[in-house]
């Protein structure tokens, strides 16, 4: 089975806490260690979130033959809805240009900046035109300055419901607003979904499934009740996870009829990427 990440993070090597963090889930932050991983567990390629740089040149560096890139709005460039861009729309259409570049990434919890502002709407209108979806960090946030409402997933049923020519990713599936999750995403056919980052660290899946089996069934519940297996995707938020153990958990979650949509087949649709089948 080919399986595409549709959503993960790279740092620079020289950075030693990005190494830390990998090592920790028995990984490297080391382009040369993914690939050869990749390989292993049939990983075909990535999709890179981020990465606070709006320059082309400085999301150039990705192997071409293994990721492609989401351009990112974090708050390392919005200064938490504080600085202004004036040529924003400009420098994120240089992006959308480039085929390597298959979206948006959206942070508005870390910007405290709603779905809904001003600020986004040339955005939007040029992901529509481009036909590359704008991806959007939903949920819980890795550091407690963050604000939640702003990333509760009713924050993107506005937006999504008012720019229906836009296509969406609710990113990590607005974990942990699992039921208002679901219900944006029946509701907005223009919504799609990832399972990214609902793990951290290395884990050990029986005992994980035996002891937090109230979770994962609220998953599993959620997932099959909206019925929209063509616009799930996998990814994992590396390097936070062990590779080889995301994928075991993801297939625990999803229904075996329906992996190759999931792990493949959604993401080279939503993001356009081209891959041979």
């Amino acid at each position: 089975m080919k399986i595409i990440d549709a959503h993960l993070h790279l740092f620079p090597t020289d950075e030693s806490w990005a190494e830390e963090t990998a090592r920790k889930v028995g990984h490297h932050n080391d382009w040369d260690h993914l690939r050869q991983v990749y390989g292993e567990l049939g990983m075909v390629h990535g999709v890179v979130m981020g990465n606070q740089s709006l320059d082309p040149d400085y999301h150039a560096r990705y192997p071409g033959d293994l990721f492609h890139y989401c351009v990112g709005l974090d708050s390392t460039l919005l200064g938490r809805g504080n600085r202004v861009i004036p040529d924003l729309a400009e420098r994120v259409e240089e992006n959308l240009k480039r085929e390597s570049c298959c979206g948006v990434k959206l942070y508005p919890g870390y910007n405290r900046i709603w779905l809904s502002d001003p600020l986004y709407e040339p955005v939007y209108e040029l992901a529509a035109r481009y036909e590359k979806p704008v991806a959007v960090h939903m949920g819980l946030t890795s550091t407690p300055r963050a604000h939640l409402k702003y990333c509760h997933p009713m924050a993107l049923d506005e937006a999504a419901a008012d720019h229906k020519r836009t296509r969406f990713v609710m990113c990590h599936f607005g974990n942990p607003f699992l039921e208002a999750a679901a219900a944006v995403f029946e509701k907005n056919p223009n919504v799609s979904v990832d399972l990214s980052g609902l793990l951290e660290g290395r884990v050990d899946l029986d005992r994980y499934f035996r002891e937090q089996a109230g979770y994962a069934g609220l998953l599993t519940t959620w997932l099959t009740a909206v019925g929209r297996w063509d616009s799930v995707m996998y990814g994992t938020d590396w390097p936070i996870v062990n590779l080889e153990e995301y994928i075991r958990f993801v297939q625990r979650l999803v229904p075996e009829e329906h992996w190759e949509q999931v792990f493949f087949q959604n993401a080279n649709r939503i993001y356009g990427l081209r891959l041979p089948e």
